[in-house]
């Protein structure tokens, strides 16, 4: 009985999504809707319900979220993330497609400190795209190496899509964030190597020119040293501080926090950018929180009705090879890509295909990073394309259209999907830095 009415349920989100109904109050809907059918008693349902959500806000990695989150949007707000771009732009000068390789590079970097691909999105959209355009890059070319390089932000750590799946999972927030940091680098290079390889073949997108940066004044540079080499230092702190076994992610949480408020002061901040950072982060966390809040009582309704072991068991009963169920969850992320943000998609599979993939014999953290590839994917893929309209709204450009960012994302969205199972069929680049730190 209690199988029979979590499908029910699951079917009711469903319709619920479908109609236009916010995630997160249609998950409160379904789990308060089943757990009175299953319990008969609305003041018990409210009980259970009400004390999954207090012991989910309890959770000490819940504070991850915020604080990574506010320490991204200092950063971004600081100027450091066109420090960066400058800096990897001199470095990378003679390369073809040096811009868009600089930009790659940048949020390579600028994802470290970061957590969400949307601050990225928004400022390499003022900063990188048009340098782009004066230099005569291709439209398409140069939104797309904006966007598609976007996405490194939900795979780089810190990643709020990391610290989701570790909390729905109940995996290590540190052992995730390791096992981000090599196919990262590895989708990072996929990127550069396309955009190298197609400015090479067709010098028409991505012209060559010898244009110097105008030269800065010794306060310029000094400003310019502080952004860049401030992320590398809050890039130690964190990333290092984990690995190394000095912080917890939430202590890291707390200290990059910090630091990156450090970095925004030296760089000019003051109380009024400040305090418009603190309130940006809480108005980009507060929707997350319910969310998880959420996500927590409809995953008590699953377990109490026994429907992941029911979808486990169907799946696994089909008597298909594992790579079939693999690439019907795939099919069903992507798909789910096009209509919701990665954050939901999360929190409706992660619960059902986590089990899952565990029983086909995969490595959960191997899975995990194959999973926010994939999800990573969906940010790119029209009508929803979350990163496109991020572009979109930011990009200094009226004549930027959708169309064209959707088209100049499509090679990122192919490469994405190649480091995935890159990540599927060789899990040692998930695995091998996590083992190294847990020794």
């Amino acid at each position: 009985m209690g199988g029979d009415i979590a499908l029910w349920m699951l079917a009711l989100l469903i319709v619920l999504i479908l109609l236009g109904v916010h995630i997160g109050v249609s998950l409160a809907i379904c789990s308060a809707v089943g757990v009175f059918l299953m319990l008969g008693s609305m003041e018990a349902a409210l009980a259970i319900l009400g004390n999954t959500a207090y012991e989910a806000v309890r959770k000490d990695v819940f504070a991850v979220i915020p604080l990574f989150v506010l320490m991204g949007d200092v950063i971004s707000r600081s100027g450091a993330a066109g420090d960066l771009y400058r800096i990897c732009d001199r470095a990378l000068k003679r390369l073809p497609g040096r811009l868009a390789i600089a930009t790659i590079a940048g949020n390579t970097v600028f994802a470290a400190v970061t957590g969400v691909s949307i601050a990225a999105a928004a400022a390499f959209s003022r900063i990188a795209y048009p340098e782009m355009k004066k230099l005569g890059y291709k439209q398409t070319f140069a939104l797309g190496a904006v966007a598609g390089s976007a996405c490194l932000g939900m795979l780089i750590p810190p990643s709020i899509l990391l610290i989701v799946w570790a909390i729905l999972t109940e995996m290590s927030v540190g052992a995730l964030f390791i096992a981000g940091l090599l196919p990262g680098l590895v989708l990072a290079l996929l990127f550069a190597g396309y955009v190298v390889i197609s400015a090479a073949r067709n010098p028409e997108i991505a012209p060559v020119t010898e244009q110097a940066l105008v030269d800065m004044t010794p306060a310029e540079l000094r400003s310019e040293l502080t952004g860049g080499l401030g992320i590398l230092f809050l890039i130690f702190l964190v990333i290092g501080g984990i690995w190394g076994g000095v912080f917890t992610p939430t202590e890291a949480a707390g200290f990059g926090a910090l630091g990156a408020l450090l970095i925004g002061v030296v760089k000019g901040m003051r109380g009024k950018e400040i305090i418009e950072a603190i309130f940006q982060a809480g108005k980009t966390t507060a929707p997350i929180m319910f969310l998880l809040i959420t996500a927590q009582m409809y995953s008590r309704l699953l377990a109490m009705g026994g429907a992941v072991n029911y979808i486990k068991a169907l799946f696994l009963g089909l008597g298909v090879d594992p790579f079939v169920i693999i690439a019907l969850m795939v099919v069903i992320w992507i798909i789910l890509g096009m209509l919701i943000d990665s954050v939901s998609i999360i929190l409706l599979t992660v619960p059902i295909f986590a089990p899952i993939a565990l029983a086909l014999g995969l490595d959960p953290l191997a899975f995990a990073i194959f999973g926010i590839l994939v999800i990573e994917a969906g940010l790119l893929t029209p009508p929803f394309g979350l990163l496109v309209y991020t572009v979109k709204g930011s990009v200094p450009d009226p004549t930027a259209s959708l169309s064209s960012i959707f088209i100049g994302s499509v090679p990122y969205f192919i490469l994405i999907l190649v480091a995935a199972f890159i990540v599927l069929f060789l899990p040692w680049l998930a695995t091998w830095l996590p083992g190294l730190m847990l020794r």
